[in-house]
């Protein structure tokens, strides 16, 4: 009798449950009575992963947290390497948190499994040495981004590029419906004018850029007094801090603060301030005309700058290829300068063209995990060649 193929999967992160339990979907599809064993979080336990951890036992925060956690996180690196030389997996496939996952894989390597990373490290961007570490720990590389897979070529890295969810999610035929339910949940008329203000989900971004938002809001109120705000806060804590600021700035009454529906906030507005991130890609998704800024300390951008190579900071200009969004970065990220770029983009002057590198963008980004990611993989697992 033929043994079903067993994969392994370690997700450490909630996002990561969510693209382990879509690929786990994706293998089932080619390989029906595959099983599916590791660490992962309710969604992938859903599509029939047995966890030997729940992804919750791993989810760590700041910098204390990790220290206080590792010496778990050392006894499941060991467990899960001691299991798969047990079971001789198909392979071995690691989802995100990059620098835990690459390690395993590496271990289990050793013991002759083929190994599998979902989600590519920025290697593209920065601390471009680390692709030699891929190259000995993985057998093949998937990437969310089509941009991405330049660098493994090169190395000779198998890889596939195989979407980003959010462009599979975020259907353009409903964009229209779920604006204006958006719009309705929130009080705003047809003719209202709203702006988002996603200041990041960090303590330390929220304390650069919410004073900047906030002097922004103010300069608008001369120019344009008939704007509403909304700030999508990424959690409570993050809220109450961002309500500090808002009173602090005495404009409690023309900024509403709301939690945790940061997609539903961008879909109601009619430009969004976003700091840098996925958040921008889900503003592009979503038809939102942006102005992205950000801020580091001095010292953090003096390092940095040095050590990223890209021309672009905007993930929509990465994936253009070109400057499609306005980046205010440092000292250029004003209160002044936004509310000029406010303006300027209600004015919608070049809004057509913006929206058809929007529509080319999200079309560029839809990938198919059955045949762009299932397949490869039990491609790798028999031993079939990935060049």
């Amino acid at each position: 009798m033929v043994r079903a193929p067993h994969y392994v999967l370690v997700a450490g992160e909630p996002s990561g449950d969510v693209l382990g339990a879509d690929l786990i979907k994706a293998l089932k599809t080619k390989q029906p009575h595959a099983e599916f064993s590791g660490v992962g979080g309710q969604k992938m336990i859903s599509e029939g992963l047995s966890a030997w951890f729940h992804i919750d036992e791993l989810s760590v925060n700041g910098f204390v947290a990790p220290l206080m956690k590792l010496p778990f996180l050392i006894k499941v690196l060991l467990q899960v390497r001691s299991r798969c030389r047990s079971l001789s997996p198909a392979a071995f496939i690691g989802i995100d948190f990059n620098f835990f996952n690459l390690l395993l894989a590496g271990l289990i390597k050793k013991n002759g499994t083929p190994t599998v990373h979902y989600v590519s490290p920025s290697v593209w961007a920065w601390r471009q040495g680390r692709i030699k570490t891929i190259q000995r720990r993985i057998d093949l590389m998937l990437t969310l981004y089509p941009f991405e897979t330049a660098i493994y070529e090169q190395h000779g890295i198998p890889v596939r590029f195989v979407g980003h969810p959010r462009a599979a999610a975020i259907n353009v035929d409903e964009l229209a419906r779920y604006e204006q339910e958006s719009r309705a949940r929130r009080g705003l008329g047809e003719a209202d004018r709203m702006i988002a203000l996603l200041p990041g989900s960090r303590n330390a971004e929220v304390a650069s850029m919410m004073p900047i938002y906030l002097d922004a809001v103010r300069q608008l109120q001369h120019t344009a007094p008939d704007l509403k705000y909304r700030v999508a806060a990424a959690n409570e804590r993050r809220g109450r801090e961002i309500e500090r600021y808002v009173d602090q700035a005495g404009l409690s009454d023309e900024v509403t603060v709301e939690i945790g529906d940061a997609m539903g906030v961008m879909a109601a507005s009619n430009v969004v301030l976003v700091n840098a991130g996925t958040a921008t890609l889900e503003a592009l998704l979503l038809r939102k005309p942006m102005l992205m800024a950000y801020r580091l300390g001095p010292l953090t951008y003096a390092v940095v700058s040095r050590l990223v190579t890209l021309e672009h900071f905007a993930l929509p200009n990465i994936l253009a290829g070109e400057a499609i969004v306005d980046e205010y970065l440092q000292a250029r990220a004003s209160g002044e300068n936004l509310a000029m770029g406010v303006n300027r983009l209600l004015l919608g002057k070049h809004h057509e063209s913006l929206m058809h590198r929007y529509d080319q963008i999200h079309q560029m980004l839809i990938g198919d995990l059955g045949e762009d990611a299932a397949l490869p993989i039990i491609a790798l697992a028999e031993g079939r060649s990935l060049r």
